[in-house]
């Protein structure tokens, strides 16, 4: 087991001397996790380092599942291109509330150690901030090339988003943590954990360091602000639609990084991918991740759905129905309305994209008014339907 902790879909461990002698040493360890709750769902790309996480917990040691409801007031700017949006205390507060329960599709959270960085932040003054940041040069922060390309392109990097990795890091002080998990993206973010409890005199906390689960746009990774991410909490029909919506070139890395197959299950399946239609492998893949998530029986429905829909050119045999509020709405605002897009942005989007349809009929303006006098099916992409019903 300890060999699969440091080798298994682990792109770097710093350093991996010490975390192998710390799990050999018997001592229970106090392992790191930090998600920020910018939206309220978690990811089958979070999935990746949440199994690593589980099998630290298999072996013993405590998983600290900390909720940056502080930092999210800042927003990580890792690999960003701009500033996040900032969110209202409530925003924070919604988004976090389904945390635990997709957690829990993964860990045991009867052993986890749950904590949010607000418990020590909301109580610092300004003095206590200027101590943290005093321990830091700037030469550390703005070596992030998300930083340096943005400067170079002359767009604006605020103070608070330099702030972000020093907080980040000062998280690792208040938990005593012995090792910290994150993403490739966000290597400097844990390094400066590292660096800060030394300077606090404690043990510097050993990294793990793991790869990228790229979007089902196939091209950046998964991410909630990208909206290219499958979600924990999406349905079994949604969690497969997708899968088979990424493209032939990322199944290799799903199978990897997404799946539970085995090493030689994973190269069977690539090799008829070779030989054959890669849409059986896609499908065999999405089977598995919905299983993992749901249940054996969800995947199989989920498949024949599928089919159905696809392979038959049929309808879905039950489409949500909603009485619509109004008599007349714009495309864009009945996405939102019903619940086929988080936010008008997001719903123009995906009629740009050529994603929406009405009973049929591919929509090309989000301004577009629909009439609501019989009823309508709005259908988002290959698996989201709904049926309007009439306004009274």
């Amino acid at each position: 087991m300890i060999d699969a902790i440091l080798e298994d879909n682990v792109d770097e461990v710093i350093s991996k001397e010490s975390l192998h002698s710390k799990l050999k040493s018997g001592k229970n360890l106090r392992i790191k996790l930090g998600v920020d709750p910018t939206r309220p769902d978690l990811h089958i790309g979070h999935a990746v380092v949440l199994k690593k996480l589980r099998q630290f917990q298999d072996l013993g040691h405590t998983v600290i599942f900390l909720i940056g409801d502080y930092t999210t007031k800042i927003g990580d700017p890792s690999g960003r291109s701009s500033a996040r949006p900032v969110l209202s205390d409530e925003e924070i507060t919604a988004n976090t509330k389904t945390y635990l329960d997709q957690v829990g599709k993964i860990l045991d959270l009867t052993k986890c150690e749950v904590r949010k960085n607000s418990e020590w932040f909301e109580k610092m003054t300004f003095a206590d901030l200027l101590t943290i940041v005093g321990k830091v040069t700037v030469a550390q922060v703005i070596e992030r090339e998300d930083f340096k390309k943005r400067l170079s392109q002359g767009h604006d990097v605020g103070i608070h988003e330099l702030l972000y990795p020093i907080m980040q890091g000062y998280d690792s002080v208040e938990l005593k943590a012995d090792v910290e998990l994150g993403g490739q993206d966000q290597r400097l973010n844990v390094l400066m954990g590292r660096d800060l409890q030394k300077k606090y005199g404690q043990t510097p906390q050993d990294i793990v360091v793991m790869p990228l689960l790229i979007g089902t746009d196939g091209s950046k990774k998964m991410s909630k602000s990208e909206d290219n991410y499958i979600a924990l909490s999406d349905s079994a029909a949604d969690m497969f639609g997708k899968i088979m919506s990424i493209p032939d070139a990322q199944i290799e890395n799903y199978l990897n990084l997404a799946s539970d197959f085995t090493v030689n299950e994973i190269s069977s399946l690539l090799s008829q991918m070779k030989d054959g239609n890669p849409r059986d492998v896609k499908a065999k893949l999405a089977q598995n991740i919905v299983k993992q998530y749901h249940s054996l029986e969800s995947s199989v429905q989920a498949l024949d759905n599928f089919d159905s829909m696809f392979r038959d050119k049929q309808m879905p045999e039950s489409i949500k129905e909603i009485k619509a509020s109004n008599s007349k709405s714009t495309i864009a605002d009945a996405l939102v309305e019903f619940g086929l897009a988080q936010s008008k942005s997001q719903a123009q989007r995906l009629v740009e994209q050529g994603g929406v349809r009405i009973d049929g009929q591919v929509v090309n303006d989000g301004s577009t008014e629909v009439e609501f006098s019989k009823p309508t099916v709005l259908q988002v992409g290959k698996l989201n339907f709904v049926k309007i019903l009439p306004h009274d």
